[in-house]
């Protein structure tokens, strides 16, 4: 009887004992996390300049929610390496289609153009290139200075507006401080119409460029294609002086006649 007892007082302890430590199991342990699928986008392993063409070394890998996808982004580093920056990027940033140039497009200022753009090279000076403030990303306006044929006055007209400087000297990007950077040559990108007439605008005269505001796209009067020209001037035209007429003194004829001893003189005119 006594034995009875003990073995149900232990069935019992160990069944209280089972109960309480499942009921602390579940009181302390941490929640569950769930595990939330991502994927792992290529990104810049360091901090990399425009221009820059990447290799292996430059790229790694970042987790991003498989949720919210990057539109350009890539998952191969093969699909990246061998092209070129167009925008400076710093460590860790997912690269994508729209920072770099198109794959095949080559390396340098080339990666830079659009299709269908072109990029022209002008000279220029601390005076017509705005005291060096015509740094890469600006935009200006075009204008020639020519002396027409047969005037002594010179024309200055608008050949183009609103175009973007790609480059100032060998500088592809501006200084972070805003700094005014001296260039003997700025290259602008235009469209193949435009090279043309800058080009034999440059045959006419000086080329001048003016600084404008990057949000300001709006378009004076319009431009017309070709070389400038020159405002077609009336003659002047001067009144002839009157001419007065010459009088000229006629002396007389003198005729003498002698008849024996008479002498008679007369004149005629």
């Amino acid at each position: 009887m006594q034995a009875r007892r003990l073995m149900t007082a232990l069935v019992m302890a160990l069944l209280v004992s089972g109960v309480f430590t499942f009921w602390l199991s579940r009181k302390f342990a941490k929640p569950h996390e769930a595990v939330t699928p991502k994927l792992l986008y290529m990104a810049t392993a360091k901090a990399l300049d425009a221009g820059e063409v990447l290799t292996a070394s430059d790229l790694t890998t970042v987790d991003w929610p498989m949720g919210t996808p990057l539109e350009g982004a890539h998952t191969n580093a093969k699909d990246l390496i061998g092209r070129s920056l167009l925008f400076p990027l710093p460590a860790g940033q997912p690269l994508l289609d729209q920072q770099m140039s198109a794959p095949g497009a080559g390396i340098g200022l080339s990666a830079k153009i659009p299709d269908g753009m072109r990029a022209l090279s002008l000279r220029s000076d601390d005076v017509v290139g705005v005291a060096g403030f015509l740094l890469p990303g600006t935009r200006v306006d075009v204008l020639v200075t020519l002396h027409p044929a047969g005037s002594i006055d010179p024309v200055t007209q608008v050949v183009l507006q609103d175009v973007q400087v790609l480059t100032a000297g060998q500088n592809t990007t501006p200084d972070g401080t805003g700094k005014a950077v001296s260039a003997s040559v700025v290259t602008l990108m235009v469209t193949p119409d435009q090279a043309q007439k800058v080009v034999l605008a440059t045959a006419e005269g000086s080329v001048h460029f003016i600084l404008r505001n990057g949000n300001d796209h709006e378009m004076s009067a319009e431009v017309k294609p070709g070389a400038p020209k020159p405002e077609r001037r009336e003659p002047v035209r001067v009144a002839p002086r009157p001419v007065q007429a010459a009088v000229i003194a006629r002396q007389p004829y003198v005729v003498q006649t002698v008849n024996g001893s008479t002498t008679t003189t007369e004149k005629f005119q």
